[in-house]
């Protein structure tokens, strides 16, 4: 105690170290208070930083909200038109052709109309907007380009529906004797025709997965309470070929008829295979004639060329 109290007269003795002691105090307590009023500054900049990303994360989302909620109106209104609509030509042929390109949603009809008026606009507008930045046309060729954009969009869904429609025809084609042919195997394996189409979807299903959605679809129509002769003709509107549809009338006459099934099927499943031999044929024989015009263009030149290049070298020279 003696000592502590001498070493604290000292320092209060000494007026010069009182006074460092005392600068350091208060230096080291300004700092602290600087440090603190810092990050308290920064926590306040994050925390308003914070809520502005959020209201422009709640404006954007409210934004695209309204914008889903604008087209989803639109949809919904030419759903509805067309759907009042249902019984005209046209629609019931469009209605068709998407069941054949493998689109199946009620609102396809609708969904296809605003796609080819919006795509027809944008197009139009793309071109007006920026074919003059890349080639320099008149008047009269540049409103002609316009027209022509809008053109190419009004009439580009339905191409796509096409090649869609083409596709999947080729596959049902393709797939329909061996259809045939399995269908046979389980009618005279004793199942009903209903028990013999599921099974058939069931196998075809790795092969030709278009033709064992229909099947499928088929089935559910059937167990839905649809007549066979019923489901069946569907399956070949859906389908989109002439053999579907004979093969629904060919199981219509054979139940009015009262004559056997099996045997009915048996016929027709040779007249598929004899068909298929048929196109394959066909397709082996046209191959010549399609083959002419490519030989013509890029092979029959090169011959010439290569035959008559030393002729006309000898013939320049005087060497021949």
């Amino acid at each position: 105690m003696d000592s502590l109290s001498d070493i604290l007269a000292g320092m209060f003795s000494d007026s010069s170290a009182m006074m460092l002691a005392a600068m350091v105090f208060l230096a080291t307590t300004v700092l602290t208070f600087g440090v603190m009023l810092a990050m308290r500054a920064r926590g306040a900049v994050k925390k308003r930083a914070a809520g502005i990303g959020e209201y422009d994360a709640d404006s954007a989302r409210a934004l695209h909200k309204s914008s889903m909620k604008a087209v989803q109106r639109l949809l919904d209104y030419a759903s509805t038109h067309y759907a009042a609509e249902k019984d005209k030509g046209d629609t019931k042929v469009l209605r068709r052709r998407m069941m054949q390109a493998g689109i199946y949603d009620s609102r396809a009809v609708a969904y296809f109309f605003v796609a080819r008026s919006a795509l027809a606009i944008c197009l139009a507008f793309l071109v007006f907007g920026f074919l003059p930045m890349i080639i320099d046309l008149g008047t009269s060729m540049y409103w002609l380009a316009v027209i022509l954009g809008g053109i190419i969009g009004y009439i580009a869904p339905s191409m796509y529906i096409d090649r869609r429609v083409a596709i999947r025809r080729n596959e049902h084609r393709a797939g329909f004797p061996d259809f045939m042919d399995l269908l046979v195997v389980c009618a005279d394996s004793g199942l009903s025709m209903e028990a013999s189409l599921e099974g058939v979807g069931r196998e075809l299903g790795d092969s030709y997965p278009s033709l064992c959605t229909n099947i499928h679809m088929a089935n559910l129509e059937i167990r839905a309470g649809r007549t066979m002769s019923e489901a069946l003709e569907h399956l070949g509107d859906r389908l989109g070929l002439d053999e579907a549809r004979s093969f629904s009338t060919l199981i219509q006459q054979s139940a009015e008829l009262g004559s056997s099934i099996t045997d009915a099927l048996r016929v027709y499943s040779d007249d598929m295979r004899h068909k298929r031999l048929s196109r394959a044929e066909e397709k082996a024989y046209s191959l010549p004639a399609k083959l002419a015009v490519p030989m013509m263009v890029c092979i029959f030149p090169v011959i010439f060329v290569v035959i008559l290049t030393p002729v006309i070298v000898r013939l320049y020279t005087g060497h021949y």
